[in-house]
């Protein structure tokens, strides 16, 4: 595996036993260190099975799998401490207190002794337990059982265990999914320092497109094969384009204009223009029609997104 890359993933495969079809259908790709890497997709297009089997919480077909200089078969031990995992369904044991469940998380990764009570914990691991339950406002809940919390609480709890050994890689399938929007800004805020400050790797799912817009990279999967892949900016710019909105009192005016003048457009509440090789103050000082609306839109990632899925919906059901 190149230096530079902390996941090397390639030709992988997952089939489930008695499905026709493969669930990760041989993909390929890697990701650098310290690197923001989102994998996108829609539910059964396989990013949870893709993230499952890197995590080793799942057994691939066939493949190669490399994270953190650890090949997945023959290290398991050693990936599994090299990564920490925000799962979409909390894996938290409901007969113990939170902190607790932190506290035995933090002894099997090696991280301290095992102590009998938090009162007999380094210094250390107390600092760090306080810091994570004050980020997402666990602080007075965090001696609680585990059976008392709700499903946010359940959440925030899985995110102070899975940053509390300092992990080279954090998985993150759906990390705010039940979170409230005080406590999603708290964590991706703390997610951006943890990652600035340790070169930690993060490795995103989710249905909240406008989190994957601040990734590096981004890696669109559906029906288990990876369909895109790129830059956000760059996925946008292939996909989408910028439009230049304009409407005018005169609207029939501005019609005419517009198809005097040859420039495209598109009527639908206002008069769409697309500005692909198009310089949009020309566009503009060459109406003369007084203006009532003007604005330009660029396109989102989720646009983009739904435009590619869209396409690949669409180009299977011609198969």
């Amino acid at each position: 595996m190149p230096k530079n890359n902390i996941i090397e993933v390639r030709n992988l495969v997952k089939k489930y036993k008695k499905s026709k079809i493969n669930a990760v259908d041989d993909i390929s790709f890697e990701v650098k260190e310290g690197e923001f890497f989102a994998l996108l997709g829609p539910n059964g297009a396989g990013k949870t099975t893709t993230i499952s089997v890197l995590t080793t919480t799942l057994a691939k077909t066939s493949g190669i799998v490399n994270i953190a200089g650890f090949d997945l078969d023959q290290n398991p031990s050693q990936v599994r401490e090299s990564i920490g995992v925000i799962f979409q369904n909390p894996s938290l044991d409901k007969n113990l207190t939170a902190e607790e469940n932190i506290r035995f998380h933090a002894i099997l990764y090696g991280l301290y002794p095992f102590r009998p009570t938090f009162g007999l914990m380094p210094k250390a691991y107390k600092n760090k337990v306080d810091e994570l339950a004050k980020l997402l406002g666990l602080e007075k809940e965090i001696f609680k059982p585990i059976k008392t919390y709700s499903g946010g609480m359940k959440r925030k709890l899985e995110i102070v265990r899975s940053l509390i050994h300092k992990p080279k890689i954090i998985f993150l399938d759906e990390p705010t999914s039940g979170l409230d929007p005080i406590s999603r800004k708290s964590l991706w805020e703390y997610l951006m320092k943890v990652r600035e400050e340790e070169k930690t790797t993060l490795f995103l799912t989710t249905h909240y497109l406008e989190e994957a817009e601040k990734a590096d990279r981004v890696s669109i999967i559906n029906n288990g094969k990876i369909v895109k892949i790129g830059t956000p900016s760059k996925i946008k710019q292939d996909l989408t384009r910028e439009i230049l909105i304009v409407d005018s009192k005169k609207r029939n005016a501005l019609r005419d204009e517009l198809l005097k003048n040859k420039i495209k457009f598109v009527e639908n509440k206002h008069f769409d223009i697309d500005l692909k090789n198009k310089n949009a103050q020309k566009i503009i000082q060459s109406i003369k029609v007084p203006l009532s609306y003007l604005r330009t839109h660029t396109p989102t990632l989720e646009e983009a997104y739904l435009e590619i899925i869209r396409k690949e919906t669409n180009g299977n059901e011609g198969n």
